[in-house]
């Protein structure tokens, strides 16, 4: 039974950037966010323009499966560059807790950190692999104990309060992380729906209305994550750390950090 419960109010849809004209020569990194999205819209989105439903999913798979791919031992590096705190750089943000701590306490003890499959790889078995298991859109920063009181748990409103992160709820089958990652949550598991579809090894990766989803390639609760995406929209962080993933790392996108939008287009 769950102890608590509230709810999200659901807004409207987000908009959509805006389609300033470009010089072919612009660097999108040295861009502000809206025109940054439009440059990429011209180039690198193009190909999923204008469609909706599957046929949107479809054309962002092509987009994004086109990618490098890290070791799990890079994954450790990868972190400490995508999710330093921009007001510490020896600092690294933890995702559930938004704790401040040094990038070099990584590992498996009690305060240290570690690395949070957001899609827990037990659902679809996919491990530490690399793909799904090493994607770093997913893969974030965390406390170990909250790490492990997550577990593999799928994501929805309620529960008792999490221990060293405050905001954060859980019970026995589901996490609800605090309001300020809500969003990029829901924006990570629809990202590793869209990237995996069941190619070169990988499971074919699929969100549904459930929780207590266990080994299955299945993560919910759909409809509350779609609720989160438009409640937080992404910020300048989770902006940031989606230009780096491109830049620095895999190059490709998280397709709905540059336009969430396309979220309730897919899973209406």
């Amino acid at each position: 039974m769950k102890t608590r419960w509230k709810r999200l109010a659901v807004v409207g849809a987000l908009p959509l950037a805006l389609a300033v004209p470009m010089p072919a020569s612009a660097a999108p990194a040295d861009l502000g966010v809206a025109d940054r999205v439009t440059a990429y819209d011209d180039t690198y989105y193009e190909p999923a323009l204008g469609k909706t439903g599957e046929e949107l999913k479809v054309a962002l798979n092509d987009i994004i499966s086109t990618n490098d791919q890290l070791t799990y031992d890079d994954v450790w590096e990868a972190l400490k560059v995508t999710d330093q705190d921009p007001a510490n750089p020896d600092n690294v943000i933890l995702l559930y807790s938004g704790r401040s701590q040094g990038k070099d306490t990584n590992g498996g003890d009690a305060d240290q950190w570690n690395r949070e499959h957001t899609w827990a790889k037990s659902h679809g078995d996919f491990g530490t692999a690399v793909g799904p298991g090493t994607d770093v859109h997913h893969l974030r920063p965390t406390d170990v104990s909250v790490n492990s009181e997550r577990g593999n748990k799928d994501f929805d409103m309620g529960g008792s309060p999490v221990d060293e992160a405050e905001g954060s709820f859980t019970d026995e089958d589901s996490f609800e992380p605090r309001d300020a990652v809500k969003g990029d949550v829901a924006r990570m598991i629809m990202y590793m729906a869209v990237r995996y579809e069941g190619e070169d090894g990988a499971p074919d990766l699929e969100l549904n209305d459930n929780v207590d989803n266990g080994s299955a390639p299945l993560m919910g609760r759909q409809s509350v994550l779609l609720e989160w995406n438009a409640q937080d929209p992404p910020d300048e962080f989770e902006q940031n750390r989606n230009q780096v993933i491109y830049d620095q790392f895999q190059h490709n996108r998280n397709p709905f950090v540059d336009h969430p939008e396309w979220a309730a287009e897919i899973w209406n």
